[in-house]
């Protein structure tokens, strides 16, 4: 996903002269060549996240459209007052490209980690929010972050699924219930093959999503009453829980059950481990779904 990234970045800006890519070191080697054709407008700060949050929000005040890559916990979770005031309190929109999700780094250990930053995220008005669970997802998600002035956020990951998927506005349906009170699984990006094979045997709609906020409230209203029964299970790559209250919202009109699958708030993983070990701590591995997605919905 990184390699998409930095390929659909350099190609950009060879034809839009607002853009302006902001660095903390990380991948720097992957804009050597970009570098060399922009020196302006590519920028490379060493290890100070919080001065690239501050001087993305100077170029996108310029008129400027800055992209502001790093690891998720130096690109939110450190600079978070600068991402709070430099960019949301003063209007000025910025694409932040993220890379490591929740725990792919889990060999540098706890401050290469960063499951509660969409969470973190949501705290602030206004973000938009893309998950791909593929590398082919990358560009077009990206291509559109670009065109846009607003506040967006791109969580990329070492893992994902084994095909692209459709990565329209909403909810897209990759397998659909008999409609007999089946309910509904929600997979956000990489999670979906795994939901595909921890649900294989339920009679339940899966639903995927890459574009998380803003959330497809009324298509999972329609996914709902199609279903024939409001009971949700949400599966994301982060904090549990993180869109629980977009589920609420979503389904505020009927009465509904809901559980969500996430990185456990009561569970503080210390061994470094590898990222599929994390997966297995906090059930996020297929056999940790199907146990509890079978638990959920009833027989």
């Amino acid at each position: 996903m990184r390699d998409a990234f930095a390929d659909t970045v350099s190609a950009a800006l060879e034809t839009d002269p607002r853009l302006a890519v902001v660095l903390a070191d990380i991948s720097a080697d992957r804009f050597t060549e970009a570098a060399r054709r922009h020196p302006q407008r590519v920028v490379n700060l060493g290890i100070r996240e919080q001065l690239m949050i501050g001087v993305a929000g100077g170029l996108a005040l310029t008129g400027m459209r800055p992209v502001a890559h790093t690891f998720a916990p130096f690109l939110v979770e450190r600079p978070f007052e600068q991402v709070k005031l430099d960019l949301g309190h003063q209007g000025a929109g910025a694409v932040l490209v993220s890379s490591g999700a929740s725990y792919d780094g889990a060999h540098y250990g706890r401050t290469h980690m960063a499951p509660g930053d969409v969470h973190l995220l949501d705290s602030l008005p206004g973000w938009t929010v893309h998950v791909p669970g593929h590398a082919a997802e990358v560009a077009p998600l990206l291509e559109e972050a670009l065109r846009r002035d607003g506040n967006v956020y791109v969580r990329l990951s070492e893992r994902g699924n084994a095909a692209a998927r459709p990565i329209g506005p909403g909810l897209q349906t990759v397998r659909a219930g008999s409609g007999r009170s089946s309910g509904v699984v929600v997979a956000v990006g990489p999670m979906l093959d795994r939901v595909l094979a921890a649900t294989e045997g339920l009679d339940v709609t899966v639903a995927y999503a890459a574009t998380v906020r803003p959330f497809d409230r009324e298509g999972l209203n329609r996914l709902v009453a199609r279903a024939g029964q409001a009971d949700v299970l949400l599966v994301e790559p982060y904090l549990e829980g993180t869109s629980a209250h977009e589920v609420a919202a979503a389904l505020e009109d009927r009465r509904h059950r809901q559980r969500s699958l996430g990185v456990r708030r009561d569970t503080e993983v210390r061994g470094y481990g590898t990222p599929a070990d994390h997966d297995r701590a906090h059930g996020l591995d297929t056999a940790g779904i199907a146990e509890r997605a079978r638990e959920f919905f009833p027989a």
